[in-house]
């Protein structure tokens, strides 16, 4: 009887806090384990170090040190988005496949070195956009393949959360203070920071895969600060969307797919995108 391949994943760098949600993936997985754990500062990687069980021997200050010493068969990287090239490149040295954390980069030079660094190592290179899992968005998917609505003309997106700080790993809401918001990297440009950057990922990338890959003829963003809301940014080109109801509206030439919803609670930055006929 064969035994099951057990998968081995290390993780590295701290910087955004979906490290401890894929972590806790990792975890859960009856054929896969955390074989390592890396961060420049230590005490960031202690409360998943804790939450999973990964012993001292395990935790690593030194990435490349990490990575020659467990040797995974993926290595899930989260730093700040400016940095991905920089890191993607340092795991590529190790050829090892690479999960890293949305967005893809932080300028398109940046995501052309990444794609060059894996393709050298001759290793995959994966972007964590969850929303291409969500089943709403898997059936639109293959709803729009099978012709149902014709040829997709418009794709509409809408989503948002009151800020990168107010929750950490598992959705746990935190309260900011005003010297955390100045010691992070989501609010500092040159780091890759910005809600645009951050959450309209989530809408050119659906929007790319529902169109067919193609480069839109026009594209237009939008985003605005409500005077009575708890999130810090919504923005909506349908006046009457209510605030509690994200998700993607899709224009077909012969009908449309309305009210597709993610699994975020609230409305924020909106994206659209349109190809002429």
């Amino acid at each position: 009887m064969s035994i099951a391949r057990r998968w081995r994943v290390a993780g590295l760098n701290f910087d955004h806090f979906h490290m401890g949600d894929l972590l806790r993936m990792v975890a859960q997985h009856p054929q896969a384990e955390i074989v390592g754990l890396c961060d420049t500062e230590p005490e960031r990687m202690q409360p998943a170090a804790r939450t999973f069980g990964v012993p001292p021997d395990r935790l690593f200050t030194d990435p490349d040190a990490c990575l020659e010493r467990t040797r995974p068969d993926l290595v899930i990287l989260c730093p700040a988005a400016a940095e991905h090239a920089e890191w993607t490149e340092r795991a590529a040295a190790h050829r090892v496949p690479v999960l890293i954390e949305k967005p893809f980069a932080a300028s398109l030079a940046e995501a052309d070195r990444m794609i060059a660094a894996m393709a050298a190592a001759g290793q995959p290179l994966a972007i964590n956009w969850p929303l291409r899992w969500v089943p709403a968005h898997a059936t639109a998917h293959r709803v729009v393949e099978e012709g149902r609505i014709g040829e997709v003309r418009e794709v509409h997106y809408y989503d948002g959360n009151r800020g990168p700080l107010y929750h950490g790993a598992d959705k746990v809401e935190l309260e900011p203070t005003v010297e955390a918001k100045a010691r992070s990297w989501f609010y500092r440009p040159a780091r890759g920071g910005g809600s645009l950057l951050d959450y309209l990922g989530y809408g050119t990338t659906l929007g790319t895969w529902f169109l067919g890959a193609p480069n839109p003829s026009r594209l237009s963003v939008s985003r605005t600060r409500p005077r009575d809301s708890r999130w810090t940014n919504t923005a909506s080109p349908l006046p009457a969307m209510p605030r509690d109801f994200p998700g993607s509206r899709l224009a077909g030439a012969r009908s449309p797919i309305l009210g597709l919803t993610s699994p975020s609670p609230a409305a924020g930055s909106s994206w659209s995108a349109v190809k002429e006929p």
